[in-house]
């Protein structure tokens, strides 16, 4: 079975990468061909979702799906959220972004967050499917760890000592809002 996973972002590839059965095989972007930029317009992370799989499904007219991610601080309202990877501005810098949000927890005494992914599918037919994947977890005080990518240094996820940054892949994908969105995916693709 072949499926495109819509997206340019290499550190995604990598972890979904690791969660796929063998008998799936991901196309990227590039493999298809599809080199239009997908711009993320939409309030929710449930909007971009399925805004960047519909995109690239009516262009192709072939199974795809996509995600979107992004990190809740209850102290902020519920922010960076669906701006997460351009919160300190339209670049994506993730230093950027993970020094503006500690500035802004400064203040704070509640640093509960959480990662939340949504991923949709669309089949072959265009029939639309979205899976949610959350963990909850802290915001730490400073960066630490060299894995994972985006706002994993200063990420603790509830019941670990240490931040995603800390953890190795396969550790990572099996607790991650990215993992859980994906096995609740795989198990629809296998009923």
């Amino acid at each position: 079975m072949e499926i495109i996973f819509a997206t340019g972002n290499p550190n995604k590839l990598k972890e979904v990468q690791l969660l796929m059965p063998k008998n799936v095989k991901l196309l990227t972007l590039k493999e298809v061909g599809f080199n239009d930029e997908i711009e993320e317009t939409e309030k929710t992370i449930e909007g971009n979702s399925l805004l960047k799989a519909k995109t690239v499904f009516n262009k192709l007219k072939r199974a795809v799906f996509a995600e979107d991610t992004g990190l809740e601080v209850k102290a902020l309202n519920n922010e960076p959220g669906v701006y997460s990877a351009r919160y300190a501005g339209e670049n994506g810098n993730a230093n950027a972004n993970m020094q503006l949000l500690l500035k802004n927890l400064e203040q704070k005494k509640n640093r509960d967050a959480q990662f939340k992914t949504v991923l949709t599918y669309i089949n072959d037919k265009g029939k639309a499917t979205q899976f949610t994947g959350i963990v909850l977890g802290e915001i730490i005080q400073k960066p630490t760890g060299n894995n994972g990518f985006g706002y994993d240094p200063i990420f603790k996820p509830a019941g670990f000592k240490k931040v995603f940054a800390e953890m190795n892949d396969t550790e990572k994908s099996l607790i991650s809002h990215r993992g859980i969105a994906l096995k609740k995916f795989l198990s629809y693709l296998k009923s």
